[in-house]
């Protein structure tokens, strides 16, 4: 299992809750989280086998972005 960290634009709750369908819908995303109170937004994924391309792009489908955290 890998930890992935991006910075994204998911700024509260509601935002939360339109993301959560798409992350959840996603089997091979175990685990995730958003850290509201950091300026970056960071958004933790703990997966298997996605890659950083794919949860970009389920992201936008979603309607936000993310950036790999180095």
């Amino acid at each position: 299992m890998s930890l992935m960290k991006f910075v994204t634009n998911i700024n509260c709750k509601n935002c939360l809750r339109a993301v959560t369908p798409f992350l959840n819908g996603e089997a091979r995303i175990k685990q995730w989280e958003v850290d509201l109170e950091d300026p970056g937004k960071i958004l933790s994924i703990e997966s298997e086998n996605i890659t950083i391309k794919e949860i970009v792009s389920l992201l936008a489908k979603a309607g936000y972005t993310a950036e790999p955290l180095d």
